[in-house]
Order: C-alpha cells, then structure tokens, then sequence
C-alpha cells in the first residue's frame, strides 16, 4: 500500500479524466461468448432462457440472461441463483452453469421438481472478460444494489427481479475473495475514494457471509457442513476475523446486506447468503472451485426443502 496507485491524484477522488485512465488500462483476457453465452443453449431442456437486458458498452457483445424453470408451478417455492456479480470471480459463474449443467442430466431435475429456479449465471460480462471487479465506470455493481443504481448490471437485474409474481424464497450469490483483493482492488479503491484501506487477510479456504438482519445461523452451517464434503473451510485469523470482520461460526460472517447494497440483500427472501471461494489456495484447482458452489447450491435447497 506504501506505493501509490498509479491513477489519480493522492489525497483526492477520482473525476471522469481518471476513470476513463483507469478504464483505458483494461483489456480483454477471456470470451464471455465461448465460456458462457455458447453454454446457455444447451440448458434449454430444462430452462427457458429470457435475456433481461444488455450492457451499453457493446449490446451485442453483453447481453444479459437468466435462465428459468420450464416446470414453473406457483405453489412452489421460488429460489434465485446469481453468480459473476464480481465478473472476477470465474467459479461463481461456472458453478452457476454447472449446477444448471447437473439439473438437465437429470430428466425432472434434481431440484426442479421441488423448486422453481432462476438463475442468472453471468450479471456482469464485461467484468468477467476484462477479469474485472468494477464494471467499466469503475463502480462496483456488488455495492450498488439499491433505487436508482449507478451499475448497469445491477439496475438490469434488480429491473427483472422486481417483475417476478412469485416471492423468492433463497437467494444464494456466487462469489470469490482473490489474492488480487489485496493486490489490485483495495490499492484502487482506496486510490478511487481517496481513502485508506489497509491490506486484509485472504482466507485460505471456503467460507460464507450471511445478512446481520436475518443471519438464520443454522442454514448457513448447514452449506458449510454440505461443502466441506468437497473442499476445506477457512479458518478464522488471529482476531477470530474473516476478511475483518467478526466470526459468527465457523466459516461464517455477517455483513448489512441491504445497507451495502449487496446482491443478497435485493430480495426478501428469508433464506440468504454469500459465498465465498478461495482459488488461489494451494489446496485447490479450478474444478475444486466450482465443485464447491455447486455444493454450497444443493446444500442450501436441500435446506430449505
């Protein structure tokens, strides 16, 4: 943190002029078309794709899908996936589709007899071929769910959520906490604010983080207990702390979803929760990663079922 950002002026916020320097540094580094648009199709055994918006950047480039159960019923509870909010965080978007992936392997579905699901596997596209946590006007779409949203990506999704009759039941968001945190975004964001943010532990490992204003404490141990089948749970630092914040049990933390303007926190669904991957540990590779939301999914429906 000792050596500065090289966008902006120390001491003072970013204007347009750095934005648009911090933006001109970006490049594309993967295809939101091969590794997610070309996957969706094949889901419509099962699902019915809905596009429900598209980026300004590029509308062709960036459309926005989410993908909904054929057998919708109303008398089923409603239960809505999101994943790449942080288009960074590549297992969220890849356990979102794989989960999809197992739902149609299975000629009702695993869990689509029960539930009804929506799932939006990729909310911000653009993050995720630039490798990105901000999307292009350097905002952060996870702190900007709320009325009048300055991110694109969270007005879109926010936009079709309020259109859905049914009332969501579980809201699980697919996320990651990266070695980059600390060495990327946090040096930007304090450079961006003209704030001081101070490095933080990256947990090596799994782990979650619940709404204050609902914690439900034992349907979030229930996906911790469901996921350490498939990979290990971080533990606390030296402060009983993940990422700075106060243990609530094990692998689980805390956060004012709506108050934030978290994804989890843009429903009122009783059930909700964050999770979070670790895939730079040495104890893990990408499937690892993946595997690990699937089964942070299937615990949580097993759960409220």
């Amino acid at each position: 943190m000792s050596k500065p950002y090289p966008i902006g002026t120390a001491g003072q916020k970013w204007n347009e002029h750095d934005v648009k320097a911090w933006f001109a540094l970006q490049n594309i580094k993967r295809s939101y078309q091969d590794e997610v648009l070309e996957k969706l199709p094949k889901l419509t055994s099962h699902f019915e794709l809905k596009q429900y918006g598209a980026l300004p950047i590029d509308e062709q480039r960036y459309p926005l899908y989410v993908l909904c159960s054929k057998n919708w019923h109303q008398d089923k509870a409603t239960i809505l996936v999101t994943g790449g909010v942080h288009g960074y965080e590549t297992s969220g978007v890849q356990g979102a589709i794989r989960f999809m992936e197992e739902e149609v392997k299975h000629d009702e579905g695993l869990f689509s007899q029960s539930f009804n699901l929506i799932v939006a596997p990729c909310v911000s596209p653009w993050g995720y071929e630039t490798i990105n946590r901000w999307n292009p006007n350097a905002i952060d779409p996870n702190r900007s769910f709320y009325a009048d949203s300055p991110a694109e990506e969270s007005a879109a999704l926010m936009k079709f959520v309020a259109s859905i009759s049914a009332e969501i039941r579980l809201h699980i968001d697919l996320h990651e906490t990266t070695d980059t945190d600390n060495s990327e975004f946090r040096p930007a964001l304090a450079a961006r604010d003209a704030t001081k943010h101070t490095n933080w532990n990256i947990p090596d490992g799994f782990y979650l983080v619940g709404d204050s204003t609902k914690p439900e404490p034992e349907f979030q141990k229930a996906i911790i207990d469901g996921v350490e089948k498939v990979t290990h749970i971080a533990p606390a630092d030296d402060n009983n702390q993940l990422i700075g914040v106060e243990l609530e049990q094990f692998g689980v933390i805390n956060y004012a979803a709506r108050e934030l303007g978290l994804c989890m926190g843009l429903t009122q669904a009783p059930f909700v929760t964050t999770t979070e991957v670790y895939p730079d540990s040495p104890l893990v590779d990408d499937e690892n990663c993946i595997l690990a939301q699937v089964a942070a999914i299937a615990s949580s429906l097993d759960y409220v079922k």
